[in-house]
């Protein structure tokens, strides 16, 4: 028993000193959070992503726990606003060795993503620059661009103003196309030049439904909204005057949200085709009704045939009111 202790003794001596349980492991997002770490307490690890701030990339944004002593060191460029940059574990190990870091990688899939911190400047913000310079050469403030690049977006490195600047633009009136050279941010030199085209379109705001509308059912001005629409993409019957919808009835179901058009709506039926009138004859002092059959239908002011409903003769009476129209009195004669 006494010699197996002693074996076990001497092993133990020969044996390195092994840390305490959870030294050697610091997560990247600990040390973000600025807890303090002894440069050679805890084992250099990489870290699972980055962003900076500018130009550059240094060690310590790429390596947890480099030491403080080599945290600054640059290592490589910082992509540009808005771009990422990957780096494999073949190149981090060259790193890792050139700088002396005790970190090598656990496999080929080791790698590290760096972006650069950046502001977006968004497609309507291009267009509302490039439109300001076309309004120079004839365009009109009302316009609306179309970008050739639909997708087109800037970026703008962190801590300065988001602005375009457009250096050049021509316009043709009679097409509607444009080309502009834009920078990001304005009066930048080293800012990145960029061309863009489109075209220019005019608009006209026309009213459209802001609920849905029944067949039959009468428009009324709660039941308008104003659109803006592209001016060629309406057809010439389009109505844009809110005059000649008010007080319409809808000839068949109309969406919320699109441009009428003349064909759309007609003046509401007071006098349905086949439905028993009120034939009214005013003569001095004296008012004469009858009763009739609508021959066909017919809106306010329009002139109807109508039917007696007793001896069938047809005589021609102007639309007053829903189910009334009226007669001269020589029509009325006929009608008796």
């Amino acid at each position: 028993m006494r010699t197996f202790i002693l074996a076990l003794t001497a092993v133990a001596l020969l044996l390195p000193s092994m840390p305490a349980m959870g030294a050697e492991k610091v997560s990247a997002r600990t040390a973000d959070k600025g807890i303090e770490v002894k440069p050679g307490t805890f084992k250099v690890l990489l870290r699972e992503s980055a962003t900076v701030k500018n130009k550059m990339i240094y060690l310590d944004d790429v390596f947890a726990n480099a030491g403080e002593d080599k945290a600054g060191i640059v290592i490589a460029y910082a992509p540009d606003p808005g771009k990422r940059a990957v780096f494999d574990a073949r190149w981090l190990y060259r790193v890792a060795r050139t700088y002396g870091l005790d970190w090598r990688p656990m496999g080929v899939q080791d790698q590290i993503v760096v972006e650069r911190k950046s502001q977006v400047i968004t497609r309507d913000e291009i267009e509302d620059a490039i439109l300001a310079a076309l309004a120079k050469q004839g365009a009109e403030a009302s316009m609306t661009l179309q970008l050739s690049n639909r997708m087109m977006r800037l970026y703008v490195p962190a801590g300065v103003l988001a602005t375009v600047g457009v250096d050049d633009a021509a316009y043709e009136p009679r097409t509607g196309r444009f080309t502009a050279i834009i920078t990001a941010p304005a009066n930048d030199p080293r800012a990145q030049r960029h061309r863009v085209t489109g075209r220019a379109h005019k608009m006209t705001e026309v009213p459209v439904l802001n609920r849905r509308v029944l067949a039959k059912e009468v428009i009324t001005k709660r039941d308008i909204k104003w659109l803006r629409v592209r001016s060629d993409r309406l057809r010439r019957d389009a109505i844009v005057d809110a005059e000649n919808l008010i007080g319409m009835a809808a000839k068949r179901g109309l969406r919320q949200g699109r441009a009428l058009h003349a064909s759309s709506v007609q003046r509401p039926i007071l006098v349905a085709k086949g439905s028993l009138v009120t034939i009214n004859l005013r003569v001095p002092k004296m008012t004469l009704t009858s009763q009739g059959k609508a021959l066909e239908n017919g809106s306010d002011g329009d002139i109807v045939r109508i039917a007696n409903t007793r001896s069938n003769k047809v005589i021609e009476a102007e639309v007053t009111g829903m189910g009334k129209v009226s007669v001269l009195p020589t029509g009325f004669t006929v009608m008796n």
